[in-house]
């Protein structure tokens, strides 16, 4: 087996936690993945990993070589990220962090064109909604919703997010009316995890601002699952409007306080300013700018369709 790539699956099995997360993010199986680690202790003539049905840890032998072998990898990359600069051509592994709902519900919609146009770049896209630190995590590139803190991080602003209040029909028929944002309070709300809108959800009105403290009884860190949760009539769902596009098309959910503006949350692409700007960088910066960075895109489609 190429020993690289042995070295490049067993570093994933470590950071997945298992042979088969590793396999999944590798598009392999696990019994692959054990096999390229197996061949490594086999070359090595030292276990690497123990392993039970339940965990796996690494021996004290497989510690110290999986820190080594983080640098030798980071070392290839940025080697190939130094040719790629002087072919000019955009190459390589771009690993990218964007929030769940607009990764599954925009971007991953959009990312085949971008690979079409640059096939020998590949993307490695986490999804999550928590804060994720750029350099500690190696990520090159993030999509971020919200006020920005001072992170020293270069950002180039999009088009900003746009939220749509609803409720499904059956909790409506059960609870008293919506007329005003003050309502909100005395209904139960679907609460996403790791945001300010797990507290507080905010409207804008003839008086002004108006910021409206809301609880419930389920909060989640995934828009999907509150999504459904709302269709299935247990609260009102604040999430952007790609995510209830379709259910409020069909009914199954109601649009509710239309004559209140949803302020636009702020959305930014972030990156180091260490980062060397690589063609791989560069051109996805610019496919990003180009697609989500007004209301419509070129063709006059809404962006996040």
């Amino acid at each position: 087996m190429d020993r690289l790539l042995s070295m490049s699956v067993f570093a994933k099995a470590v950071e997945c936690g298992s042979f088969s997360a590793a396999g999944e993010a590798l598009y392999m199986s696990s019994q692959l993945v054990g096999k390229h680690v197996q061949t490594l202790e086999q070359h090595l003539g030292v276990r690497l990993l123990n392993r039970t049905t339940r965990r796996q840890h690494l021996t004290e032998a497989g510690f110290a070589f999986y820190e080594r072998v983080k640098i030798i990898l980071a070392e290839v990359e940025a080697a190939e990220s130094l040719a790629a600069i002087s072919s000019g051509t955009p190459r390589g592994r771009l690993r990218i962090n964007v929030p769940v709902s607009f990764g599954v519900h925009a971007l991953s919609r959009r990312l085949p064109e971008y690979l079409a146009a640059h096939p020998d770049v590949s993307i490695e896209m986490s999804l999550s909604n928590r804060y994720v630190d750029l350099i500690d995590e190696g990520i090159d590139i993030a999509f971020r919703v919200g006020e920005l803190s001072d992170s020293g991080l270069i950002a180039r602003a999009l088009a900003p997010y746009r939220l749509r209040l609803c409720a499904a029909p059956s909790y409506l028929a059960k609870h008293p009316p919506i007329t005003h944002p003050a309502d909100l309070e005395r209904h139960e709300c679907l609460l996403l995890s790791y945001t300010e809108m797990r507290t507080r959800w905010n409207f804008e009105g003839p008086e002004g601002l108006i910021s409206v403290p809301v609880s419930g009884k389920l909060m989640v860190d995934s828009g999907q699952a509150l999504l459904m949760a709302a269709c299935a009539g247990m609260g009102l769902l604040l999430q952007p409007c790609e995510l209830v596009r379709d259910e409020l098309a069909s009914g199954r959910l109601v649009e509710l306080l239309p004559d209140f503006a949803i302020p636009p949350r702020p959305f930014h692409l972030l990156y180091a300013p260490d980062r060397r700007m690589t063609p791989k960088l560069r051109s996805f910066i610019d496919f990003a700018v180009h697609v989500f960075g007004s209301e419509t895109d070129a063709a006059g489609r809404a962006a996040w369709q």
